[in-house]
């Protein structure tokens, strides 16, 4: 089990506010207990830093880079340029919360998440970035760990068992929804 003694995902944010929504992928890593690095690395603030970022993660082996960021979300893209480290962008809606006296309509960014997507999308030719939907941060654990399965037997089929767990839960909460009646299981279920 190699993938559980030296780190092969590094896990990256623009800020420590994108901790909250990123935090989802070392938890389906962890799940697996494949080994990750996790740091906070600005592309604008620390540009610097990103590059030696890169050369960091070459040296260490990682075979994946999951970059979350948020606004103008240029880690991503940043990153993937200065490595052939895959990478999986996580576009993440910002909230504004750090002004206290805004409304709850005020806390999200005005284009809500969009132009995070777009940003890491958007990578110009022979530069590409996968990218999850808008903050999530699990969907793109479980794609760093469909890449690591195709090098560790073990983990797929745990991935495989995953998948089965997955169905089971649904046919589950069917037959209970199925026995209780929308109404009230839907009552019960988000109360």
């Amino acid at each position: 089990m190699t993938y559980s003694k030296k780190p092969l995902v590094g896990i990256i944010m623009g800020s420590s506010s994108d901790s909250r929504i990123m935090k989802g992928a070392a938890e389906i890593l962890d799940d697996f207990k494949v080994k990750h690095e996790d740091q906070i690395i600005s592309a604008h603030r620390t540009p610097a830093r990103l590059a030696e970022y890169a050369q960091h993660a070459e040296k260490m082996g990682f075979d994946i880079i999951i970059a979350g960021a948020g606004g103008a979300a240029h880690l991503p893209g940043m990153i993937a340029s200065h490595t052939v480290i895959p990478v999986i962008g996580v576009p993440i809606l910002v909230y504004n919360d750090k002004h206290h006296k805004k409304t709850d309509t005020e806390k999200f960014s005005a284009f809500g998440g969009l132009d995070s997507l777009l940003s890491i999308t958007e990578m110009p030719s022979g530069s590409p970035v996968v990218a999850v939907g808008v903050n999530k941060a699990g969907n793109a654990g479980i794609y760093a760990m469909k890449i690591l399965a195709n090098k560790f037997p073990e983990l797929k089929k745990k991935l495989k068992q995953h998948k089965s767990n997955q169905h089971e839960s649904v046919v589950k909460e069917s037959e209970m929804m199925k026995k209780q009646g929308l109404s009230s299981f839907a009552k019960k279920k988000f109360k």
